[in-house]
């Protein structure tokens, strides 16, 4: 499709940041990312859809659809369950 063109030009762009792309294998699967992370702990200490979408230049249908994966990797349904779990660091559940 064509699409390597970007992913190299994206490998790029993260050498250039210092940053690196994780690994992604089925032990990994139900990792949360850095960016799922950031959000849950946004959201476990009271912030809206709105304030963390408008923090992170995402729109409030990311966060809501970040905010769905991320209950589903901790195995929870709901903010109110999201304040007592763990969040783990590091990009890792277990």
């Amino acid at each position: 499709m064509g699409a390597d063109g970007f992913a190299e030009r994206a490998r790029h762009e993260l050498l250039a940041t210092g940053e690196k792309a994780r690994k992604r294998t089925a032990g990994t699967v139900d990792d949360l990312t850095p960016q799922e992370e950031h959000i849950a702990r946004m959201a476990r200490d009271g912030r809206t859809n709105a304030e963390i979408g408008a923090e992170l230049y995402i729109s409030v249908r990311t966060v809501e659809w970040h905010l769905r994966k991320i209950f589903g990797k901790l195995g929870i349904g709901s903010r109110k369950e999201l304040r007592d779990a763990p969040i783990p660091s590091g990009g890792r559940t277990r």
